[in-house]
């Protein structure tokens, strides 16, 4: 395989794409080496058929607001890859979503559910439709009218979508009710949902715990601990939230969240009370983060500004794709910064990360380091320590994958080469194994 020629090839037959063909550009050169170690994947085309998803599925969503005006968006969903288990992927509802974005986001997930070690192929869908200053009913007619399409590709054993940005517990649940009145069947078909209707302890906290954990492991391989460690993280939805969460609790002081408006600076940190108060504010007022300043007279509002400038010692990303760049990730590595890992999917330009790895801060990417959790389909009731304590276990297993295939010759780890190569390598042995198809 030739990566430089194979990503060529791929922007002429996608040219408006742009945020595919990054993903799979950021991709294929560290596994180009791994890749033409085994000529049986060449003969097979295999490099090929990974990029480009099995599915594209696109249709109208109809639906009607409280002025009883009509209104139409566009719905997708992405099934990238099944060799390895279902389909497993989020939905987003953001008037950014489009094709390019979610063929990305699904090219992710197929290695970020790889890594996990849990038998789950990848996917993603989602709408241009933005829950932002909607009221409860519109969200709610927009979900029904959402999956009066989408239960036709869906299943326990086929696809199984979970949230993700603008797609919260309120959101899944909406569309579980409709996808069990459409099917008459209470199945494990999303994940997100209510602990009352089968939701699993902790799955909202997952991505962003294990966001953390990863990064304890990352920090672990030089000696270093979170305690005592000032923390950038952007974003506030469910994955900040959390990542926030667990550092206070592992003793560190997280400084920032940010919205798509601008971010607060707290010098005092934000400790438990003000998180109670964010969750509050954007899980149930959806308010928006300036708030917090208002609130919390010591912090400080920047509005329509990223916080990747301030002084600290780790940044978590979790907002979403391609918020830091260049100057950015070298105002990071300037203020200070051992290491960044990410709870987004992308979110840092292919020359941030240049700048991170160059300057041997430990990074770690999305897929390696933001994990979804799935609840099996068996309605098992596990406590929230055995979730947890699983959770552990899969980051440890992720972060030991990614120092296997990973490690430089001078000791450096390049966790973007560990994740993709251990990833791919699960991916294409089962691609393999079940022949041309």
């Amino acid at each position: 395989m030739n990566a430089a020629q194979v990503v060529e090839n791929l922007k002429q037959r996608f040219p408006n794409e742009p945020e595919y063909i990054q993903a799979v550009s950021q991709v294929l050169p560290t596994i180009e080496e791994e890749y033409n170690k085994h000529p049986e994947f060449e003969k097979a085309n295999l490099i090929e058929r990974l990029c480009i998803p099995d599915r594209v599925c696109e249709f109208r969503v109809t639906w009607v607001d409280d002025q009883g005006k009509v209104q139409t968006n566009m719905g997708y969903r992405i099934q990238h890859n099944n060799a390895i288990g279902p389909y497993k992927g989020g939905l987003r509802y953001h008037k950014s979503v489009n094709l390019g974005i979610l063929k990305f986001l699904a090219f992710e997930q197929t290695f970020k559910n790889s890594l996990t070690t849990l038998p789950m192929g990848g996917a993603k869908g989602g709408s241009d439709f933005s829950p932002r200053g909607k009221s409860d009913a519109e969200v709610m007619r927009f979900c029904q009218a959402f999956m009066n399409e989408l239960y036709r590709v869906i299943g326990p054993d086929e696809d199984v979508p979970a949230g993700d940005i603008g797609v919260g517990g309120r959101e899944v649940g909406y569309l579980f009710g409709q996808y069990k009145k459409l099917t008459h069947q209470f199945q494990g078909v999303l994940t997100g949902k209510g602990i009352p209707f089968g939701g699993s302890l902790i799955r909202p906290e997952a991505t962003g715990y294990g966001t953390v954990y990863f990064l304890t492991s990352m920090l672990a391989t030089r000696g270093i601990e979170l305690k005592g460690k000032k923390v950038l993280i952007s974003g506030s939805g469910n994955v900040a939230q959390y990542a926030t969460e667990k550092c206070i609790q592992l003793g560190a002081t997280v400084l920032t969240l940010s919205d798509s408006d601008g971010y607060i600076y707290d010098p005092d940190g934000i400790d438990e009370a003000k998180l109670a108060y964010v969750k509050e504010l954007k899980n149930v007022e959806r308010g928006r983060i300036k708030e917090y300043a208002e609130e919390y007279p010591n912090a400080v509002y920047h509005a329509g500004e990223r916080p990747w400038h301030e002084k600290a010692d780790i940044a978590l990303p979790c907002a979403t794709q391609n918020e830091i760049n260049g100057e950015q990730a070298q105002a990071l590595v300037d203020n200070g910064v051992i290491a960044v890992a990410e709870g987004a999917n992308m979110p840092s330009l292919p020359e941030a990360i240049k700048i991170f790895q160059d300057n041997k801060l430990l990074y770690a990417p999305g897929k390696a380091s933001n994990l979804e959790m799935s609840q099996n389909s068996e309605r098992l009731s596990w406590t929230a320590k055995e979730v947890d304590d699983y959770l552990k276990r899969i980051m440890n297993d992720i972060h030991e994958n990614c120092v296997k295939y990973g490690t430089q010759p001078d000791g450096y780890i390049n966790y973007v080469k560990g994740a993709n190569v251990a990833g791919f390598m699960k991916v294409a042995s089962a691609m393999m194994s079940q022949g041309i198809v």
